[in-house]
């Protein structure tokens, strides 16, 4: 999944992009109002947290601009404004939801995620599944034929984008998009050894083999 992060104050933006990156999301960032709005415009995000107090074009006029062009990423707006009628504010604009600061980063994350979710499809499913693995968003959990898999926040990530689009061809550009950060280098084989790691883990113990490279191409997840 990848986000942007807009937010001009450099101490908290670092502070969002690692926390956001830790939890194995693939994070942007930039600190002014136009740059955010030519940023999601022109890419490809699942979400973005956006502060209101912002040089050049304000969060709020940001959102509103992105509405008017009927861009629907789901947005997170921050703010050191906590009345009622700000938030009345952020919401009618077109935020998707509003978090004041201060704030602890474990809510900012939830709220994130929820985001994510429910700007995904309909109907979040809350279990990915192929043959007999099995990944559990809300629990953070995966198993494969009941057997419980320790995964690392980035190879989890990896897990989840490729059971989304299980049995469909996922090149490396397509995982550096969403699954690693944006300035990686294409020709870079961080994706080769991140797909390593997990075949070690989902697929080296066990008979059927579910993650499948496609040489020269990508990667394609998918059941026996």
């Amino acid at each position: 999944m990848r986000l942007l992060v807009v937010e001009d104050d450099k101490k908290l933006a670092t502070y969002i992009v690692k926390g956001l990156r830790e939890a194995g999301f693939a994070v942007d960032h930039c600190a002014d109002g136009d740059e955010g709005l030519t940023m999601v415009i022109g890419g490809d995000y699942d979400a973005a947290v956006i502060d209101i107090m912002l040089p050049g074009l304000n969060g709020l006029a940001l959102v509103q601009e992105l509405r008017k062009q009927r861009c629907a990423v789901p947005v997170l707006l921050l703010s050191a404004k906590a009345s009622v009628d700000d938030r009345v504010r952020g919401l009618q604009t077109g935020g998707d939801d509003y978090l004041p600061k201060p704030f602890a980063f474990a809510e900012l994350l939830a709220r994130v995620q929820a985001l994510v979710r429910r700007g995904s499809r309909a109907i979040e499913p809350t279990t990915l599944e192929v043959g007999d693995l099995k990944l559990d968003l809300l629990r953070y959990k995966v198993t494969r034929a009941g057997r419980k898999i320790e995964l690392q926040a980035r190879e989890f990530a990896l897990l989840e984008y490729l059971l989304r689009h299980a049995g469909r061809l996922v090149t490396k550009t397509m995982i550096l998009n969403h699954v690693w950060d944006y300035s990686f280098d294409p020709q870079t084989n961080v994706v080769d050894v991140l797909v390593c790691r997990l075949r070690n883990k989902v697929d080296k113990d066990f008979e059927t083999k579910l993650i499948r490279t496609m040489r020269g191409m990508g990667y394609v997840l998918e059941g026996s």
